[in-house]
């Protein structure tokens, strides 16, 4: 049975400090994934969103394996995350390497690096798992997030992140949205669509590493595409949709950290999926650019003969 009461005063930030540190860290992230999401989708490389955050497994289970090797503790988070790094940085550049090989299209390489590091995790972690040093129950919370034990130190780590995100795509925008709508014509401008890419590709991969300690690297994607999808059913204008996918990614992972500090039952990286996916079902059948009701609305009223009024404009955004 949910206790609204509770519900209520988490929200506003009275539920002791250990909450108020995961709402904001899984906020920040949120705000992090969901703008630089944006250019993911424009550019339609959410595929490869997937494919760098299911790569970072192996990257896992192999820091894992040098800790024991080196006879460190299994449960060493800086050495995880930098294997997962590692992993998911060689998937992006293998992917990258593969689309330029004839007859291999983008998503054909990148479909193909999914599978093989999500095998070659797996394959590692089985190897883990018969160990005994005991840790190996410490790559849980990187499969499937563990929010309910942030630091205040990794809060401000993802709050970091946020800022960072903000003032990159804030610098690049121009730039980036004439790679993201016409990239031939960029080219010819004198842009560099591939080191364009490179910029928005370590954008998601370090969203995709932070991630990885709040909702894991199976849901962490999901922040990436939900809030920019839902975001576009709101606006034509790139700045606006950057904007509220990023408000949007905000407020599902803050409400979602609120649902599971009420339910506690429930894992909080699947809470802040849902909350997304919520957001986005309201964006789909409300959404004033592109939503079912404005949409058809607009159609009667356009059918109507008093209503005297044009066309409407055609989107700027594909």
């Amino acid at each position: 049975m949910m206790d609204w009461r509770a519900l209520v005063s988490i929200l506003l930030l009275e539920g002791g400090w250990n909450t108020v540190v995961v709402m904001v860290g899984a906020a920040a992230l949120g705000f992090a994934c969901g703008a630089v999401g944006v250019f993911t989708m424009l550019r339609r490389r959410a595929l490869m969103a997937d494919a760098v955050a299911h790569a970072a497994l192996p990257g896992l289970a192999g820091g894992f394996l040098l800790g024991a090797a080196l006879g460190l503790p299994g449960r060493t988070p800086p050495l995880l995350l930098a294997g997962a790094a590692v992993a998911a940085a060689a998937a992006a550049m293998l992917i990258d390497w593969l689309s330029r090989r004839p007859r291999v299209t983008e998503d054909t390489a990148t479909a193909a690096v999914l599978a093989a590091s999500f095998g070659l995790g797996i394959a590692l972690l089985s190897i883990a798992q018969t160990l005994s040093t005991g840790g190996q129950a410490g790559l849980d919370s990187f499969l499937l997030g563990s929010t309910a034990g942030m630091l205040a130190s990794e809060a401000m780590l993802t709050a970091a992140l946020a800022v960072a995100v903000t003032i990159v795509l804030r610098l690049a925008l121009p730039k980036l949205a004439a790679v993201a709508f016409d990239p031939p014509f960029a080219a010819a401008s004198g842009l560099n669509v591939a080191r364009l890419d490179l910029l928005v590709t370590a954008l998601s991969l370090a969203c995709v590493i932070i991630g990885l300690r709040i909702v894991g690297l199976v849901l962490v994607v999901a922040l990436l595409i939900i809030p920019p999808a839902a975001a576009r059913f709101w606006s034509d204008r790139l700045g606006v949709v950057v904007a509220v996918a990023a408000l949007f990614g905000a407020a599902s992972a803050y409400v979602g950290a609120a649902l599971s500090a009420v339910l506690p039952d429930l894992p909080t990286g699947a809470v802040i999926v849902l909350c997304a996916a919520t957001l986005f079902a309201i964006s789909m059948v409300a959404g004033s650019a592109r939503g079912l009701l404005p949409l058809a609305w607009g159609r009667r009223r356009r059918a109507s003969p008093a209503s005297g009024m044009p066309a409407a404009p055609r989107s700027a955004l594909p």
